[in-house]
């Protein structure tokens, strides 16, 4: 396979600095809602980059699940990018919608959301995932799937007679952003894309940047 010759013009849509948004996030939403009337395929997953101990960027796919003044997503705090993340908060966010030919670049500091918040996204998911919550050591290595097997059926039955609680080690963290960047796909490779910063008052600051 020649991966070199794989290539794909872009030409959908074209975007101007003028015609975003002067808040973000508000941008955001609205492309979010266009993403979602396109039904892109797992509209809401995103690359979320964390920073390892030795100071090598790790992205793994992860689900937005609230757009408030942050990104918030949830993991289990124990996991690699749980523990990296509370020991250097910088991270980034990418969205990838294809079918729109759009991208969605965003950096910023994580913080964890309330025990409140957590509570409330853990009790809306599916029993399995609950127990399943419990049961995997995330991002520990173990020697068979038999292992997690084990621990299910062991919850499982432990939580027939006991309501099931959010484990402590399971939460959210919310991405506030400081740098969004909206591109779109342009023939040519000479693509639309316009940065937004926030300046030291806290307001946001539009540039268009070159492709």
């Amino acid at each position: 396979m020649d991966i070199a010759s794989i290539r794909k013009d872009y030409s959908l849509k074209s975007l101007e600095i003028n015609d975003v948004d002067d808040n973000p996030l508000t941008q955001f939403h609205k492309w979010l809602k266009e993403a979602v009337n396109a039904e892109v395929l797992e509209v809401n997953a995103m690359t979320l980059s964390t920073i390892s101990a030795e100071g090598f960027p790790n992205g793994r796919i992860v689900l937005l699940k609230e757009l408030d003044e942050g990104f918030v997503f949830f993991t289990n705090y124990l996991s690699e990018k749980g523990q990296e993340l509370t020991k250097n908060p910088n991270a980034s966010l990418t969205f990838f919608w294809p079918e729109l030919e759009r991208q969605v670049r965003v950096n910023g500091r994580v913080s964890k959301v309330s025990a409140e918040e957590s509570d409330s996204y853990f009790f809306s998911r599916p029993i399995g995932s609950q127990i399943g919550a419990w049961a995997s050591p995330q991002s520990q290595v173990i020697e068979s799937r038999q292992i997690l097997e084990d621990n299910i059926k062991e919850l499982q039955n432990r939580f027939e007679s006991e309501k099931i609680s959010r484990p402590p080690h399971w939460g959210g963290f919310r991405l506030t952003p400081t740098q969004i960047e909206f591109w779109q796909g342009r023939p040519s490779r000479l693509h639309d894309r316009i940065s937004y910063n926030k300046n030291p008052e806290g307001a946001w600051i539009r540039e268009r940047l070159a492709p």
